[in-house]
């Protein structure tokens, strides 16, 4: 959906919720005559081990984030950025340099700032419902909440004082499961449905030349562990474009209970299929040119991990290389090391690219933030 506001910045708001709460199956009440919570429903129970990761309730001290567990190509280096950041999640950056944090499980926004010369994190906003989706504009930050978007105008310039947010936006779903907003910038502004058939998407960015918006979406549960695939996704006709669900997983398996009377041919295919249940969320084209010309341009993604699968996946950085017309040209790896002996010492969840061309990502299991550069680039404060 694209959003108007005062300012006539085009918002691009996306939320998984819908079709898939609707559409569970109605399971026997437990013993305590209480439904099980929205992940475990149509759980089936030779599964009933897996269960979402908790997150610690702390963010890991500077000398725990495992910094030291990451594996990056040769020539590239990662180093931590900034810690103490509870449930880091989406990542913006200011016209001067500020690096905004966004958080889900908490209530809190964070700013990381140079004083002296060092990197301070500083609360900028509390009391503030799943601010999972912000973004900047023209000075401007947007914050998407559970149900509303609100605004702080002149956000660098009120970071020691900052202003009590402006809603100008406030009858979005307020669905729980899944419900968590995420906001990008598009080229253009008002308030309009552009995909249809959207299960969850915590990631956007818009394909440097061809000015076409990618998304990642996490595929339904419980299915099985090997299916169906989570994907990348391209908006190529706005206001047209099904992506298939709940009728059609990963562009090719019809739904064993929504599928019937559809064809998966009826929806618009994705781009990539990137592993079942491995939960992608940020992705960003890499726009700077620090890096290897192979990667310039390309979509980096990051998977936060699988947890409804004995056998996990994801916890790492995977690029999406494109040919020129935007389809797949391959997938491979990029940053590993997040799932150690099948458990998670971090997840990563978001990505910046920085003026120098570093790439900075998010992790909100160990509260952090860390700094990919390419040869002796430093990184600036």
């Amino acid at each position: 959906m694209r959003l108007r506001n005062s300012t006539a910045v085009g918002l691009v708001l996306a939320a998984g919720v819908g079709a898939l709460v609707a559409g569970w199956p109605v399971l026997a009440q437990q013993a305590s005559n209480e439904p099980p919570p929205p992940w475990a429903q149509g759980r089936p129970s030779a599964n009933i081990q897996l269960a979402p990761v908790t997150p610690p309730p702390l963010a890991a001290a500077a000398d725990k984030v495992p910094v030291d567990k990451l594996k990056v190509p040769k020539g590239f280096k990662v180093e931590v950025y900034a810690s103490g950041i509870p449930n880091a999640r989406s990542l913006r950056l200011g016209d001067k340099g500020t690096v905004f944090v966004s958080n889900r499980t908490l209530d809190k926004l964070y700013a990381i700032v140079d004083k002296g010369g060092k990197r301070e994190v500083k609360v900028i906003a509390k009391d503030l419902y799943r601010p999972n989706g912000i973004a900047l504009h023209d000075g401007t930050l947007y914050i998407a909440e559970l149900s509303q978007i609100s605004k702080i105008d002149k956000i660098e310039d009120n970071l020691d004082n900052t202003p009590k947010p402006t809603v100008i936006y406030s009858d979005l779903p307020k669905d729980e499961p899944h419900g968590w907003k995420y906001l990008t910038v598009g080229p253009d502004s008002g308030a309009e449905v552009v995909a249809r058939g959207v299960r969850q998407i915590v990631g956007m960015d818009w394909h440097p030349t061809l000015k076409q918006l990618y998304f990642t979406e996490n595929a339904r549960d419980w299915l099985s562990e090997e299916l169906p695939n989570d994907k990348l996704n391209r908006l190529t006709q706005p206001g047209k474009d099904n992506f298939g669900y709940p009728y059609c997983h990963q562009g090719n398996i019809p739904d064993p209970e929504f599928g019937w009377g559809h064809t998966c041919d009826e929806f618009t295919k994705p781009v990539a299929l990137l592993g079942p249940h491995a939960a992608p969320l940020g992705i960003k084209f890499y726009t700077g040119t620090a890096f290897p010309a192979e990667y310039r341009g390309q979509a980096f993604i990051a998977r936060h991990g699988s947890w409804n699968k004995s056998k996990k996946i994801g916890g790492d950085i995977v690029v999406a290389k494109l040919n020129k017309d935007g389809t797949l040209k391959s997938l491979d790896p990029f940053l590993t090391g997040f799932l150690q002996d099948n458990n998670y010492v971090g997840r990563p969840v978001d990505l910046l690219v920085m003026k120098d061309g570093s790439l900075l990502i998010s992790d909100d299991y160990a509260g952090a933030i860390y700094r990919v550069s390419y040869g002796n680039s430093v990184a600036s404060h």
